[in-house]
């Protein structure tokens, strides 16, 4: 009975751990300029259609050539584990090495730029939903990984942004309401059966998710709620663009050349409590660009280190810290972004070492284990967002939840 019960224990413990939302591995120091594209929409990670392709790229600071694979794994619309083995999801076979790869050209900071597409003439993806692409050494170590989603069109999702009809909230915050009318008849059981999932600016770190329809008009499930599809607003990204590291652009004071290129920012403010002030932004991406020299951007582009800084009298308490947030890393929070405070300046300051490009970014604070994005730039509900609606659907004696539709609206399209 003894070993009945420790065997029972075990299985369950095992299947409450395989259960756990599955989150991207952050990538080490020498992996840079990450990024994952596909889809006629810019976006920090990819939401293609079915037998579209993905590209996926990366720069490895060590140029050294290093082999580096990758496989490729299944979710469910949550991102825990799915029950489908892999020939279930996948036609062919992965764990093969990334063979598109070459050395930087003519540029002061040496690099291995590698490159794959998706499907391949090993790969082909079988069915929509939640992929997760894993890099990994020659020593079969998880160097990193990255979301994205495939969709099939078996439903359209209309979809609008409205200003919050509660007044503490009008000035600050965006409600999202949308429907979903499915192609065929209906959906089976969609209370239970469909799953929304909603993002702001392509950012996975604060979804709305678990939201029921809140009725029904023939076929179609609406969703025209005020409080649970609220979103901050946020405000518009600071940019800098360092295409040309010879001369300085709008918002770089000046450069210098040293072992590397160093790109000093004019200094930031503080905007929590200024008034909103349109300006136009990539919602917190980032595109490598280069105009210094012909060739090709991914291999002739250089890097710089990026110094930046953010006026603030004082120092925070110790459970405070501030974060300079975009793209450029997947909006991850570590100590190469961690800003430090200059007491002599009344600044805090940090730096980055990115490769030339455009860039959005702003400064986020977090307080103990908590992340606010706005309290530092202010929230406005006038502020340019776009969303991203996916609506996942698992059929009666499914086993996989199929991403069927995909909507997207944007705030400047502002709706009382």
């Amino acid at each position: 009975m003894m070993i009945k019960k420790l065997t029972l224990l075990l299985f369950f413990s095992l299947t409450l751990s395989n259960a756990q939302e599955q989150n991207e591995h952050a990538p080490p120091a020498f992996i840079k300029s990450v990024q994952i594209r596909g889809g006629p929409n810019r976006g920090v990670f990819p939401v293609v259609q079915l037998g579209e392709p993905v590209n996926f790229r990366f720069d490895d600071l060590n140029a050294d050539e290093a082999d580096y694979y990758y496989r490729i794994k299944y979710y469910n619309y949550d991102w825990t584990p799915s029950k489908l083995f892999q020939n279930e999801y996948m036609e062919g076979y992965d764990n093969l090495r990334i063979d598109d790869y070459s050395t930087s050209f003519n540029t002061l900071q040496r690099f291995t730029h590698y490159s794959l597409n998706i499907p391949n003439e090993n790969i082909k993806l079988k069915v929509s939903g939640n992929y997760m692409i894993e890099v990994y050494s020659a020593y079969d170590e998880l160097v990193f990984s990255r979301k994205f989603c495939v969709y099939e069109n078996a439903a359209s999702v209309q979809a609008a942004v409205y200003k919050p009809q509660n007044m503490d909230r009008f000035a600050t915050h965006q409600s999202l309401h949308f429907a979903v009318t499915p192609s065929d008849t209906f959906f089976a059981n969609p209370d239970e059966n469909v799953k929304v999932v909603l993002l702001q600016n392509y950012q996975w770190d604060a979804t709305i998710t678990d939201i029921k329809p809140q009725y029904y008009s023939g076929n179609t499930l609406e969703y025209r709620y005020q409080a649970p599809t609220q979103f901050e607003g946020g405000n518009e990204y600071f940019f800098f663009d360092t295409k040309d590291l010879r001369v300085t652009t709008p918002n770089i004071n000046y450069i210098n050349r040293a072992d590397l290129y160093e790109s000093y920012l004019k200094t930031d403010i503080v905007r929590a409590q200024l008034d909103y002030t349109y300006a136009p932004d990539i919602n917190g991406d980032f595109e490598i660009r280069n105009i210094m020299r012909p060739g090709n951007t991914n291999t002739d582009a250089d890097y710089s280190f990026v110094y930046f800084s953010l006026a603030y009298p004082y120092e925070l308490e110790e459970n405070e810290e501030i974060y300079i947030y975009g793209a450029f890393n997947n909006f991850e929070l570590n100590e190469l972004n961690k800003m430090y405070y200059n007491p002599a300046l009344e600044l805090y300051e940090g730096v980055l070492l990115l490769k030339q490009g455009f860039y959005n970014y702003k400064y986020v604070l977090k307080q103990n284990d908590l992340l606010y994005k706005n309290s530092l730039s202010g929230s406005h509900s006038l502020a340019e967002n776009e969303y991203l609606i996916l609506v996942y659907y698992r059929n009666i004696g499914g086993r996989y939840d199929a991403l069927v539709g995909v909507g997207r609206a944007n705030s400047f399209e502002l709706q009382n």
